[in-house]
């Protein structure tokens, strides 16, 4: 595959880097990476996804763009309120880059639908904020074994790791168990500042980009949190994958999805 001058001017700070090169750029170009939520996380995830040149980007949501989304989710505009997440997102991802294929999926993950929205993709980015779709994305990639971004955020703190199946504790090493309905609040209930989604979203952009081209380390193993307050990160070490785990262990007792209740407080994908 030649570049295209167009293709080489765009993406030159890319090409220069000896980590990345011509070789690396390619593999941007022909890599897949499917998010999953078009809102705090996801909106900064994928505007840089799109701008690095990744070649099939996926996004799915089921919501459309809300006056209350815009503080954080940046890749809608307050035109396009009203619109369809997934559509704006694309809209605006084509915009910054036509070199990419933007796939839209306007539907909410399940246990049914989403090892067939994963299939063809080779990196997962869980932009979700509610608990039972984290738990469904992990136990869906690990199974598929898909690669995969977690990350969170509420308040002014944030959190992420990378999840490679079969080498990396995965979601369940961590957390076993969705916690109680009504535990924990959401972001609509608690608040978030609208930076920390850019923080965190893009570091789950760079994560994607450091497994397709092979470049760094990874967090896998690792959970990294964010403090904003305390302007503080943390590399926390995690478990070993597997032990104990019911999804990823030599004998998983979790062999089937599982769709769990939802807080009473509705989640939209992308909030």
């Amino acid at each position: 595959m030649a570049f295209t001058n167009e293709q080489l001017e765009r993406y030159s700070r890319h090409i220069i880097l000896k980590e990345i090169g011509a070789k690396g750029q390619k593999k941007l170009l022909n890599a897949k990476v499917l998010i999953i939520g078009a809102g705090g996380l996801g909106a900064p995830a994928a505007l840089y996804l799109a701008a690095a040149g990744v070649g099939t980007i996926g996004i799915v949501d089921a919501d459309e763009v809300d006056l209350s989304n815009l503080q954080r989710q940046v890749i809608h505009t307050t035109n396009d309120i009203g619109k369809k997440k997934v559509e704006s997102a694309a809209e605006t991802m084509r915009a910054i880059n036509p070199d990419i294929t933007v796939n839209t999926y306007y539907q909410y993950v399940t246990s049914e639908n989403i090892l067939d929205l994963i299939k063809d993709y080779d990196f997962i980015l869980d932009g979700t904020d509610n608990f039972p779709a984290k738990f469904l994305i992990n136990d869906a990639c690990v199974m598929a074994g898909k690669p995969f971004s977690h990350a969170g955020i509420i308040r002014f703190k944030g959190q992420l790791t990378t999840i490679i199946p079969g080498e990396s504790p995965c979601y369940r090493c961590i957390f076993k168990n969705p916690p109680p309905k009504d535990a924990v609040p959401t972001c609509k209930q608690a608040g978030v500042i609208g930076a920390m989604g850019g923080v965190i979203g893009s570091l789950q952009a760079m994560e994607a980009v450091k497994f397709i081209t092979g470049v760094g380390e990874l967090l896998t193993g690792y959970l990294l949190t964010y403090d904003a307050l305390k302007m503080e990160f943390h590399k926390i070490k995690l478990p070993p994958r597997g032990k104990g785990c019911a999804v990823c262990s030599d004998e998983p007792t979790i062999t089937e999805l599982i769709d769990y209740e939802q807080a009473v407080c509705e989640w939209k994908p992308g909030e």
